[in-house]
């Protein structure tokens, strides 16, 4: 099978060393195995994403000497693709309207000390709006309230009976266990789609093999299996990555200010000192 990667990250702001690692690693995968390497930007949230940072991303990329197949998918371009899976997955009664906010969500758990959380740390989503009658549904949409999509995920797993299983490299074929998300959301308030429906969409899309990501994506892998099984798309392999940190031990991250690409190129460093730590060749 051809090895088909792809770097895909979110224009939110620069990218700084973690992302080049992972970025380096996609890459040297695919130019290793005389595989593909493609590009992507998640730019779906329009309250963060700016097309200067956009711009800036092919530039740090091309300044550390990566090139891509094909061209560079923009997720806000293909909006209409991302509606036709929800529309699908509405049609069989997967998904619902949720009309609740962050404190309404927070008010329902609040007596529940024993409340359950997903992966991220938040509590699981206690199904308020998933009792709605489709009536009360309909009226709260008529009247202009606005709402966010969920997965509802007693629905969803009993549509794929069976256990769902996904390649791991390092530990090869693991159980699946999407249920821990609870009903995740898949399209918000704010943006059109997930981050969930739409990476998934897209690696089945583009043919993408082998996913490489950060271990923090890791347990996210269940529920893009439940997706790919809900919509009968492929499975790629899934190599997650260790974090690069900082000195006090912390992932890198945009919102702690990690070193950017950009600064470390104004201070001097080289091309060759950032692909090193990332185990890439400073020529291939």
């Amino acid at each position: 099978m051809e090895v088909i990667t792809r770097f895909a990250p979110s224009p939110t702001g620069h990218l700084h060393l973690g992302h080049a690692f992972s970025a380096l690693t996609a890459w040297h995968r695919a130019r290793q195995a005389g595989g593909r390497f493609l590009l992507r930007l998640e730019d779906i949230d329009p309250t963060r994403c700016r097309p200067d940072f956009a711009t800036a991303i092919l530039e740090d990329l091309a300044w550390l000497g990566l090139d891509w197949d094909g061209e560079v998918r923009v997720q806000s371009a293909h909006l209409p693709e991302y509606r036709a899976v929800l529309d699908g997955l509405a049609t069989r009664g997967l998904v619902y309207p949720c009309f609740c906010t962050r404190a309404d969500i927070a008010r329902e758990v609040a007596g529940s000390a024993a409340a359950p959380h997903a992966p991220d740390g938040a509590p699981l989503y206690p199904g308020t709006c998933r009792r709605l009658s489709a009536d009360e549904r309909a009226t709260r949409i008529a009247a202009g309230q606005p709402f966010a999509l969920r997965l509802d995920m007693a629905r969803a797993l009993a549509a794929v009976p069976g256990e769902l299983t996904v390649f791991e490299e390092a530990e090869g074929e693991r159980r699946c266990d999407p249920a821990r998300f609870g009903d995740a959301v898949l399209a918000r308030k704010d943006a059109p789609a997930s981050y969930h429906l739409c990476v998934t969409h897209d690696d089945a899309l583009q043919g993408v093999t082998l996913v490489t990501r950060g271990e923090d994506l890791r347990l996210a892998t269940d529920l893009h299996r439940l997706l790919q099984a809900l919509m009968g798309w492929p499975v790629p392999c899934y190599a997650h990555h260790h974090l690069l940190t900082d000195a006090a031990g912390r992932r890198l991250a945009k919102r702690d200010r990690a070193a950017t690409l950009r600064e470390l190129r104004a201070d001097g460093v080289s091309p060759a000192q950032v692909r090193a730590p990332a185990g890439v060749p400073d020529q291939m």
